[in-house]
């Protein structure tokens, strides 16, 4: 039986509507989504890869794919101690934790080692093979040395036009690897109570902030960041007294910056569960994902 014309048409209206933010765009960028953690582990992770994946299932602009924490991963035992003037009973007890810690931690380390294995073979989505398929990486509360393929490789293929997002304890991730630090603009240095702080709008036309007004309000666990150079980083969010003391200074929040040929945004909120199912922060990273695929142009200048 033919097809009439009209249902012919209507398919095919429906088709060029459902490939919309295709012509828009282009093809779908490709991000790959790291929330491994080899140092303090945030509870927020969990919502964090349910709120990007949710950005990119409604925007239809990136696709993301996730390295993620293996599950299960181990944990030291507790080591036995003497109490202060132990009676005999209590050597002896004592004596017995001991050859139970012994044998426990015997245990622990091989765990670990095949667990710290799964780790890196988790990772090993970003070698350079691998690295080939994406426009750029999210790291999402990352912390600790991470165990990539190859550190240098990796930083080579963001400065040949990549895009890195990071947030929160992004700047808690690779302290001893100053390219890192040097690539991503500072690093994590302390934080207090978390705090209700009014963040000062740097630049109203970038995609990250033109939805905010002159300040937002938010509550969340403010970083103190070390090793920051102002001129070398366009800034995007900044406070202008420590969050707890309430002093006066400049306190970076977010910024971005040309790496390269590629571009890194980073913001330090992002601690809290909350943070990330609110709609203005959510509004905040589209921006800043945005801008470092070059979804959204804004010209950036800062010093080397």
């Amino acid at each position: 039986m033919n097809t009439p014309n009209w249902i012919r048409t209507l398919r095919g209206g429906l088709l060029a509507f459902a490939l919309l933010p295709t012509l828009a765009f282009g093809a779908p960028k490709k991000l790959l989504v790291v929330t491994v953690t080899t140092g303090f582990r945030h509870s927020s992770i969990s919502t964090a890869e349910k709120v990007l994946t949710k950005l990119a299932e409604e925007t239809h602009e990136f696709t993301v794919d996730f390295v993620q924490q293996p599950p299960n991963e181990p944990r030291p035992p507790q080591e036995p101690k003497l109490p202060k003037d132990p009676s005999a009973e209590d050597q002896q007890k004592f004596q017995s934790a001991q050859a139970a810690y012994a044998t426990a931690q015997k245990e622990y380390t091989t765990k670990r080692a095949a667990w710290d294995a799964e780790v890196k073979s988790a990772l090993s989505k970003l070698d350079a093979a691998g690295l080939k398929k994406y426009d750029g990486v999210i790291f999402a509360n990352t912390t600790g040395d991470l165990p990539l393929p190859d550190n240098n490789a990796f930083m080579a293929w963001l400065k040949s036009g990549k895009a890195f997002i990071g947030m929160h304890s992004a700047s808690d991730t690779f302290h001893g690897f100053r390219p890192y630090i040097e690539m991503i603009g500072s690093e994590f240095k302390t934080h207090g109570a978390q705090a209700t702080v009014e963040c000062l709008n740097q630049d109203p036309q970038h995609p990250a902030c033109k939805h905010l007004a002159s300040s937002w309000t938010v509550h969340d666990e403010i970083y103190i960041m070390q090793s920051f150079e102002r001129p070398r980083v366009h800034g995007l969010l900044s406070l202008d007294k420590h969050p707890n003391q309430k002093t006066p200074g400049d306190y970076p929040i977010a910024w971005c910056r040309n790496y390269g040929k590629g571009h890194v945004f980073y913001t330090s909120l992002g601690h809290r569960e909350d943070v990330w199912e609110n709609p203005v922060y959510q509004k905040h990273i589209l921006g800043g994902i945005r801008w470092a695929l070059g979804l959204q142009k804004k010209k950036v200048t800062h010093a080397p």
